[in-house]
């Protein structure tokens, strides 16, 4: 007796869909296929009780080509990862790093006091805490009765 197991092949659209995203995305970017603009840096952002706190990964990024404004409720990160020298060892040549300019507006919970923001860069971790403004702060109500 012969067993026979039936499989499923990919529908097309779907089959060709991923390759001819990451074919338009490394080819309109300047990152590698799999890695978008809207994904580099990762950015973390913590809303605290007093104070927004945000972390963004940078690695190799010296913090003299970062550029950090606040307009509003919009934090603005732009940068630069420059490229270091290429590495060819046997005839082989890899490499993953993603390089080139980078910008990521991030809009916060709420309004901050953007003369004391205090920014730190350690590790390619860049990280920042934002205070908040006066009239964002949380107040707490009294009840009469």
């Amino acid at each position: 007796m012969t067993l026979l197991t039936r499989t499923r092949r990919p529908e097309a659209p779907t089959f060709w869909h991923n390759d001819l995203d990451d074919l338009f995305s490394g080819f309109f970017t300047n990152t590698q296929p799999g890695l978008t603009a809207r994904t580099w840096p990762a950015v973390d952002v913590v809303n605290k009780d007093t104070q927004i706190e945000v972390r963004v990964e940078v690695p190799g990024c010296d913090p003299k080509d970062m550029n950090i404004t606040v307009d509003g409720d919009v934090l603005t990160i732009a940068g630069e990862k420059k490229q270091t020298k290429e590495t060819k060892e046997d005839n082989a040549y890899h490499t993953e790093s993603v390089y080139g300019s980078f910008r990521r507006d991030i809009r916060l919970p709420s309004d901050v006091d953007a003369n004391k923001i205090e920014a730190s860069y350690e590790h390619g971790i860049l990280n920042l805490v934002c205070p908040k403004s006066e009239k964002s702060k949380a107040v707490k109500v009294k009840i009469k009765g």
